[in-house]
């Protein structure tokens, strides 16, 4: 149905990274490898920690939902994206477009508010050891989880409702591999200054808060580690730590690019390459930085491994 200059659009055209048909099928391989990898080692990490007695505690509990989490986020996009790779017709439906964005924000909000759990269970077990087990128990984890799963689910229902009211022109393709809200707002009709206000209040409202609450922690964190007397000490607790660290600055590095800033100011090209290391590399990336170089998850591969090997 088309009135003046406007049309409802019933389906939209991702663009995706690139339009060079010589492109296409590298990229293809690439992602498809890069994401094999995310599901290989986030699923390991989920079954090591669920088969391991030794390895049921609220830290465990929570690197378990995490590996969860950065599969769900990956495979919100990732799998629309590798067929789009090979094929021509590269559309997508207004309500896929809606299903895609609203499960894009609510895994990517619990994501965000993941990280600000791991940096409290540090600060906890490092700066409250004995009042660790009472904060920090598996049943408050999952109190936890529940919590932010449903702020999460009012969050990205905020967007999507601003969103997905604009009017949108004739033109509908999307210079982007997922359908997100910068780029959907390039292609509205009518005025997009309150929708670019409520963008950045709220989802850069959201970063930045958890961005400081992690800072804090980790003021703490590392002052209590300074505390330690012992050199072996200050190094293991510092080692683990500085893990979560480099995942934390990957994670929100990549995202104040992307959110915490004006409409006006986004370069789709780079928001399209800081989403690939958001939704796709740092997924794939967190179970080896953050989970492997754990002693104890290494310990409980080894055993598991040679289990296996002796069966054989």
């Amino acid at each position: 149905m088309q009135t003046g200059n406007r049309t409802n659009v019933v389906e939209f055209i991702l663009l995706g990274l690139t339009e060079d048909p010589a492109l296409q099928v590298p990229l293809f391989c690439f992602f498809l490898l890069v994401y094999g990898i995310n599901l290989l080692c986030n699923i390991g990490i989920m079954v090591l920690i669920t088969i391991n007695p030794k390895l049921h505690s609220p830290m465990y509990f929570l690197l378990s939902s995490l590996a969860f989490v950065d599969i769900s986020f990956s495979s919100v996009a990732v799998p629309n994206m590798l067929v789009n790779f090979l094929w021509t017709q590269k559309t997508i439906s207004f309500t896929g477009c809606v299903i895609q964005m609203f499960l894009s924000y609510v895994v990517g909000s619990v994501d965000v508010f993941m990280m600000v759990l791991l940096a409290y269970d540090r600060y906890t077990a490092i700066c409250n050891p004995l009042l660790y087990p009472v904060i920090m128990s598996n049943k408050t984890c999952i109190y936890l989880l529940v919590i932010i799963c449903a702020i999460a689910v009012i969050n990205s229902l905020t967007h999507a409702v601003f969103t997905f009211t604009l009017p949108f022109c004739k033109n509908n393709k999307i210079s982007h591999f997922f359908c997100d809200v910068p780029a959907l707002l390039k292609l509205a009709c009518s005025d997009t200054t309150i929708n670019e206000v409520v963008l950045v209040s709220v989802a850069g409202g959201l970063i930045v808060i958890s961005l400081i609450i992690i800072l804090v922690s980790y003021v703490y964190i590392i002052s209590a580690i300074l505390k330690i007397s012992s050199s072996e000490g200050r190094k293991k607790t510092f080692s683990t730590c500085f893990s979560h660290f480099v995942c934390v600055t990957l994670f929100f590095g990549t995202l104040v690019f992307i959110y915490a800033k004006p409409s006006a100011s986004h370069s789709m090209a780079m928001d399209n390459v800081a989403s690939v290391f958001h939704m796709i590399i740092i997924p794939t990336l967190n179970p080896l930085i953050y989970s492997f170089r754990n002693h104890e998850i290494k310990q409980a591969l080894r055993k598991c491994l040679g289990k296996t090997s002796a069966s054989i």
